[in-house]
């Protein structure tokens, strides 16, 4: 399994989510929920969410998540299949195919995790990575930053790892660390450098068959909005940037938003005003949620 790292008590200062303290962008109209949100209970630990299943996508057509579908997201720890969620998000290297297959039996959709902007030295395919193409840490142990621009170098690396999705029997990909020119990467990254690779890694997703979400990234959205079939957002209600998620939800396209900090009767009835898929975690991303 992903070993679980030591790091901050927060996902900081790398690209797993939004950290910019100097900017706290807000919308009115987030403000207005997320103040509803402060008195309204979440559901109980052990209270069953619904099963409100995804369909499958018709025969040569992608899958597209509906705003407001149920996940679950667990990337450490043994898989539980037993969560009522339609879409599980799970690490595409340590889940099974034949785990890929008993969750789809059971009718769940499922989303492979990978990191895609970051180098992980704990991965089977660490070496194929060049030193060169390794840049400062992310704050997760051993995982860097990766040079981005190098676009034909690192185009078959990610087409491989694509291919272990797709064989695996997933849905889509949910690739990580796609935020690189917003932090301290040891590269002169630009957001122009990101543009170009995120639609590289959208090529090689659908390419596959695969639908693929943007993780974090919410500068880029008005550009990324129609290139990717979903969204993946860590901690938008703590930093108060959830409805810069709209248009995602607008077009039709799920948000899976997860909080760390934050209680769920804290975000959820703010989530449920904007039709995010909104979970509690824990930092490890283990079994335990608690959704909205």
């Amino acid at each position: 399994m992903r070993p679980v790292p030591t790091r901050q008590p927060a996902r900081q200062p790398a690209g797993r989510s939004p950290r910019r303290s100097a900017r706290r962008l807000l919308a009115l109209g987030a403000v207005a929920v997320l103040l509803l949100a402060a008195c309204t209970s979440a559901p109980d630990d052990d209270e069953e969410q619904p099963e409100d299943f995804s369909p499958a996508p018709a025969p040569g057509e992608r899958w597209q998540p509906a705003p407001g579908v149920s996940w679950q997201w667990q990337i450490t720890g043994k898989l539980d299949t037993s969560v009522k969620a339609a879409v599980y998000d799970i690490d595409g290297f340590t889940t099974t195919k034949e785990q890929v297959a008993e969750l789809k039996a059971a009718g769940r959709r499922t989303i492979c995790y990978l990191s895609t902007g970051a180098w992980e030295d704990f991965r089977p395919d660490a070496g194929a990575f060049p030193p060169s193409m390794r840049g400062e840490g992310n704050g997760w142990e051993g995982e860097r930053w990766l040079d981005i621009r190098r676009l034909a170098e690192l185009e078959p690396l990610i087409a491989k790892r694509f291919d272990m999705c797709r064989d695996k029997g997933f849905d889509a990909v949910e690739p990580d660390n796609m935020d690189a020119y917003r932090n301290k990467s040891g590269f002169p990254l630009t957001a122009g450098d990101q543009l170009n690779y995120n639609r590289l890694i959208v090529r090689l997703a659908h390419d596959r068959g695969l639908s693929v979400g943007l993780k974090n990234d919410l500068d880029q959205i008005p550009e990324l909005v129609g290139d990717f079939d979903f969204a993946v957002n860590e901690q938008c209600a703590q930093y108060d940037e959830c409805a810069r998620l709209t248009p995602f939800v607008v077009a039709g396209k799920a948000v899976f938003h997860v909080e760390y900090e934050l209680p769920a009767s804290r975000f959820c009835a703010a989530s449920r005003a904007l039709k995010l898929s909104s979970l509690e975690k824990k930092y490890d991303l283990g079994a335990w949620r608690k959704a909205c």
